[in-house]
């Protein structure tokens, strides 16, 4: 087996090119898969992502990326099934086994991040293979990884094993609408009073990562985003899919501040994000979108996440995503007899309430045909307010009547919440 630290080689990655989808049986296209790995299993590998599985029974995705284990380049693989995660540490030659394996046995797709190239993996239901590879926009990474970044340590050092995470967006790269709101420098370097939101917007990538597949490949993507604020996440949300994944899309941001939407605009402009705009108003105001495929709500106020919710429900979207905040109205109502000596303790109350109005309007979207989770967002040392809705519309699951046992619940705890009500 043939192991180059060179990248990802041109005369390889030219061959690999011509491989369309035509002329070939599948152990030949296998065969280039694993020249194509072999070629980028080393330290210039940022991620590979393995998703689109066909037995979510063994696994739901999977995350490689390099590691330094006392010294010696490692590849840490992260196994994604259901709830539970799993991580194995192998040598470049064996991952590369494992992941042809797994992309033969249970995966249609790899995202491959070097530091400087990116390349998509498809595998056909027959076992047509389809790879394609471009250079990545900001290809100075290289140069800054092997550069001292001001403090005595260099960007190469985060391969040390459980030192730094593995970004989306890599510290070190240069973005430009993160240099634009503040997170970056202008050389790459994260802000020192900027690093949680940036942790922050690469775990909201992780989540948008996750459902890409359930977004249209063939037609504009449009996407709706509820109580924008300053629109950090926007800009992500648009950077990662139209500049990083090629997608087309059209991306509205709604708030009701007037000089937050002017400066979101105005930057929007100023780095030529086109079809990303911002408008003034409130999520009541929005009843006239059709074919909406993803709504966005993050920190909406109480109720206003059930209305974020409504509409994304009533335009039939996709997907949606949504990280909820003050939960006042089912703190107000709760009331049950059996739970009164813990619900006398009001900040006991007030958290069984934010868990149960979460909970209600995860049950309460599957009851119009959502595959449903609740992820954690980000850190609890960061903000409390740190769970995301996150629904799915899959084909051929079918809206349900309500249930039984949330109608019950909902009477034993004397709470009507909004969502049910508009829903």
């Amino acid at each position: 087996m043939r192991f180059t630290s060179a990248g990802i080689g041109s005369s390889v990655e030219k061959d690999i090119f011509r491989l369309v989808t035509d002329g070939f049986d599948k152990g030949l296209h296998m065969e280039k898969l694993h020249e194509l790995l072999e070629n980028c299993m080393n330290k210039e590998l940022q991620q590979m992502v393995l998703s689109n599985s066909k037995n979510p029974g063994i696994g739901t995705k999977v995350k490689v990326r390099p590691v330094l284990l006392k010294g010696e380049l490692c590849f840490q693989e992260t196994l994604y099934r259901g709830t539970q995660v799993f991580h194995v540490n192998k040598s470049a030659s064996d991952m590369v086994d494992e992941v042809c394996d797994l992309m033969e046995q249970v995966f249609r797709q790899v995202q491959i991040t070097t530091l400087h190239r990116e390349c998509t993996v498809l595998i056909s239901k027959k076992g047509t293979v389809t790879i394609k590879s471009k250079r990545k926009e900001s290809d100075t990474a290289g140069d800054l990884r092997n550069a001292e970044t001001g403090n005595g340590r260099t960007n190469a050092e985060p391969l040390e094993h459980n030192r730094t995470k593995q970004y989306i967006l890599p510290e070190g790269d240069p973005v430009d609408f993160l240099i634009g709101l503040g997170v970056q420098t202008p050389d790459g370097r994260i802000a020192k009073t900027r690093y949680d939101k940036f942790r922050q917007i690469n775990r909201y990538l992780e989540f948008i990562e996750d459902i890409l597949e359930q977004l249209p490949a063939d037609r504009t993507i449009k996407i709706v985003d509820f109580g924008c604020g300053k629109s950090y996440l926007t800009f992500a949300m648009y950077y990662y899919l139209h500049k990083r994944q090629g997608r087309d899309i059209e991306v509205i941001g709604y708030d009701l501040k007037e000089d937050v939407i002017k400066k979101c605009n105005a930057l929007a402009q100023q780095l030529d994000y086109k079809n990303l705009s911002f408008r003034q108003g409130d999520i009541s105001d929005c009843d006239d979108k059709d074919d909406v495929d993803m709504v966005v709500s993050l920190h909406a106020c109480d109720k206003a996440t059930d209305y974020a919710l409504e509409k994304a429900v009533k335009w039939g979207a996709k997907v949606i995503m949504a990280v909820p905040c003050c939960h006042h109205e089912l703190n107000g109502q709760i009331k049950n007899d059996m739970l009164q000596p813990v619900l006398k303790y009001g900040v006991i109350k007030e958290r069984m309430a934010a868990l149960l109005t979460d909970a209600l309007r995860a049950n309460l979207l599957e009851e119009q045909g959502y595959s449903t989770q609740i992820l954690e967002f980000i850190d609890m040392e960061h903000t409390p307010k740190n769970l995301m809705i996150r629904g799915v519309k899959r084909e051929g699951i079918r809206p349900t009547k309500k249930t039984d046992k949330v109608t019950q619940l909902m009477e034993e705890l004397q709470v009507k919440p909004t969502l049910r009500e508009l829903i």
